[in-house]
């Protein structure tokens, strides 16, 4: 297992970055205050360099740490040391962390408390059969397991590149980051336009109404890159501060409803630009236009660098760019990612105007950009007293794209198995509502339809 290349390109982009801006800001704290200079991430990153250097090279190191200053000095170290970082989300409890570890086989868990990153060595069962890999994205599998998507470097800063130069986005811009590092969209929005680029970032946590404003505020941000949850609590905001220095706000993870994109436009005169993207392929359309869409589920025209091709027939599309991962990991579907192209599983409507999202083809749950596999939570809830049968589906959400609901036949009440969802699962996997049934319903062919129950809970909630 090696590094894709000798020739990192992230490497190189980041040495020309720093010949550029060695004494510039890089990373503000949500106070405004300068956390790193670029030159000052040069020389965290050396150190995290000799802390790593015990690894051997394509050792998976799991990266835990939340949306912490120091993400790209480990990224840079790692990438030195030919290892292969695996951004983890603080959402993931436990367990659904250790499957995604013994996965991808990590040799090497960085997490943090509240006073400094700690490093956890652990047993591998050899090494990952991976070749030509700088960098791993955790995504759900087909079955209850996750599964990794396999980068290499120069994808990375392809989509990295198509980003910046499709939203207009330079190094004069500071990008404020409360949306997670870990996700594929705070990655390749925040953390790799400052390594390629030279795009600084003020970095929070804080994901509270007013907290954003006024953190945009104290930071001067000039590009928010949000999710529809965020613009619709803002917008509902009083005595909001003045944010004069805000010039682009980019929502993604989930459609933006049209009535959100309205409201925070008429209190902030700023549209809010639709992003559709994902973690296999990375960027896909754009709504770079101020116009103003009356039509939920609207996503703009492809990417910069990015191929759009109607699959004849079926409502999808193949995106084909430079920023394509290779495949998946331990598992490939070479129909549907590889050699440069990957099928979504979304449904879309092409009109001259642009694209729209009109639904999805697979039973994955999209949660505010989380990809939730029905056959995971089922797994853990059928541990549960009293369950005899659990099937899960997903229904609208209009600011979070989907929500889960449980359908469950046996003795156990709903507040019961609530209860135990909450200690088996992460929370935002947790059904939105349990649908208590004497026996799951069937098809009229006798088998169980996950669309079938959509449909069927959907008219009882009417």
């Amino acid at each position: 297992m090696v590094s894709a290349t000798k020739n990192n390109v992230i490497l190189n982009r980041w040495a020309e970055t720093l010949h550029r801006r060695a004494a510039d800001a890089a990373l503000l704290a949500s106070n405004g205050a300068i956390e790193r200079t670029f030159a000052d991430i040069e020389r965290e990153a050396a150190l995290w360099t000799e802390k790593l250097t015990p690894c051997p090279p394509g050792t998976v190191v799991g990266i835990q740490i939340g949306n912490c200053p120091s993400w790209p000095a480990l990224v840079l170290a790692s990438m030195r040391l030919h290892l292969i970082p695996l951004p983890l989300g603080c959402h993931m409890a436990r367990d659904e962390r250790e499957m995604a570890l013994e996965t991808c086989r990590a040799g090497l868990l960085v997490t943090s408390d509240e006073k400094a990153l700690q490093i956890e060595q652990r047993p591998i069962v050899g090494l990952p059969a991976l070749e030509n890999c700088d960098f791993l994205k955790l995504t759900s599998g087909t079955t209850s397991r996750p599964r990794a998507i396999r980068f290499t470097a120069a994808q990375m800063t392809a989509d990295c590149d198509n980003i910046c130069e499709t939203m207009g986005i330079a190094d004069t811009d500071l990008n404020f980051g409360v949306i997670p590092f870990s996700h594929s969209y705070g990655f390749s929005n925040l953390i790799t336009p400052l390594l390629c680029r030279g795009v600084p970032l003020a970095a929070s946590e804080d994901r509270m109404p007013r907290a954003i404003l006024n953190d945009l505020a104290r930071t001067a941000a000039t590009v928010f890159p949000g999710m529809p949850v965020f613009f619709e609590k803002l917008a509902s905001m009083q005595d909001a501060p003045p944010l004069p220095h805000l010039r682009l706000c980019i929502s993604a993870g989930a459609p933006l409803p049209a009535r959100v994109g309205r409201a925070f436009s008429s209190r902030f005169s700023l549209k809010v630009h639709t992003f559709y993207g994902s973690s296999e392929c990375g960027g896909i359309a754009y709504d770079a236009t101020e116009d103003s869409i009356d039509e939920g589920g609207f996503v703009g025209l492809p990417m910069r660098n990015v191929e759009i091709v109607p699959l004849e027939n079926t409502g999808q599309i193949t995106v084909r760019s430079e920023a394509v991962g290779d495949g998946y990991y331990p598992q490939t579907e070479p129909a549907t990612l590889g050699h440069g192209q990957f099928v979504p599983s979304d449904l879309v409507r092409i009109e001259p105007r642009g694209m729209y999202l009109t639904g999805r083809a697979t039973d994955v749950i999209n949660i505010a950009g989380r990809k939730l596999n029905p056959a995971e939570v089922e797994a853990r809830l059928a541990q549960c007293p009293g369950v005899r049968q659990v099937v899960v589906f997903g229904i609208p959400s209009p600011l979070r794209n989907e929500e889960a609901v449980a359908c469950v036949s046996g003795t156990a009440g709903a507040d019961a198995i609530l209860h135990y969802a909450r200690t088996v699962l992460s929370a935002w996997q947790v059904p939105k509502d349990i649908w208590l049934v004497d026996e799951v319903p069937v098809n009229d062919r006798g088998k169980i339809s996950r669309r079938l129950l959509a449909a069927t809970y959907a008219e009882m909630q009417r």
